[in-house]
């Protein structure tokens, strides 16, 4: 019988898994009722991968909505039809020859700056955005090419961080919905040669770091430890300011009441704590505007 669990796990996940495999195998592993992910990583890329179980799952659009940072591993001289290394090769054009190190660096630090802060973006064919209810994939493994609008993203930080010609290794941190393939065709063509990925691994996801990550391994073998691998709902959301209300207050609010504080509003989503002892005092989150809490998502309160 599957059991109600209430929290997160970080995953580290490896290549080859599905972020939808990843989710069941960790449903499976705590015969968890409930489970989700924050946001997919393709079967190729590794790293970390917030899963959602039972309540949590109320909040994983919270980190669907995160900054992102990723260790990306491109190679020019080639291009593919998905933009990455699962794709067919369809094009390959000679590298630019370097004097040394030093003037190799020089040339790829120079492409950076086009790269940095607000940039437009176009998404691959092979993802999973929607066109008339059927994903781009779809259509790309049909071989037809769909026009697709531009999206704006920002690209916070980009640095290569080591260059094995014609490879080199980026770590970026960026906005939500970049895609760092794309990211890595356009690097090669600003360069005149083309490129594509061939490594991804992401190491944050908002707050969330890849160091607090397990392994599947470690996760399946050692389950009668299981819940040092859960965080508590409220992990996904540490960077909200909080509050704590009374138990009067608490259970307006559980009813889906407004509640009325005699505080200074600073007119924003907040968490909110009932003034009892952890670990179960956790209540969800509400918008504070006006003086006056705003219930938006609560997290059931029955076992």
């Amino acid at each position: 019988m599957s059991l109600r669990i209430d929290g997160v796990v970080l995953l580290d996940k490896p290549a080859g898994m599905s972020s939808q495999g990843a989710v069941t195998a960790v449903k499976r592993a705590f015969n968890a009722e409930k489970a989700g992910h924050t946001g997919t990583l393709d079967p190729m890329a590794t790293g970390l991968l917030p899963i959602c179980l039972g309540e949590a799952t109320k909040y994983s659009q919270d980190l669907l909505e995160a900054d992102k940072t990723y260790i990306a591993q491109v190679k020019f001289g080639q291009c593919t039809d998905t933009g990455d290394a699962e794709g067919l090769v369809t094009q390959e054009l000679p590298v630019p020859e370097f004097a040394d190190q030093v003037a190799l660096e020089l040339a790829l630090n120079d492409l950076l700056p086009k790269f940095t802060g607000p940039i437009s973006q176009v998404p691959p064919m092979y993802s999973a955005l929607k066109r008339d209810g059927k994903p781009l994939y779809e259509y790309a493994r049909a071989g037809v090419e769909l026009e697709r609008a531009a999206r704006n993203i920002t690209i916070y930080q980009i640095r290569w961080t080591k260059i094995v010609w014609p490879e080199a290794t980026l770590e970026v941190s960026c906005s939500k919905g970049t895609y760092i393939r794309v990211l890595a065709e356009d690097l090669g063509k600003a360069l005149g040669c083309g490129a594509h990925l061939v490594g991804l691994r992401r190491t944050e996801v908002g707050h969330l770091s890849l160091e607090q990550a397990f392994t599947m391994e470690s996760i399946q073998q050692c389950l009668q430890e299981s819940s040092s691998y859960i965080l508590p709902v409220d992990a996904l959301l540490q960077t909200l300011p909080h509050l704590t209300v009374d138990e009067q207050q608490a259970k307006r609010l559980e009813m889906g009441q407004r509640v009325p504080l005699n505080l200074p509003s600073i007119e924003t989503l907040v968490r909110i704590y009932r003034a009892t002892v952890a670990p179960h005092n956790f209540i969800g989150t509400a918008d504070w505007r006006s003086g006056v809490l705003h219930p938006k998502r609560l997290i059931s309160q029955t076992q």
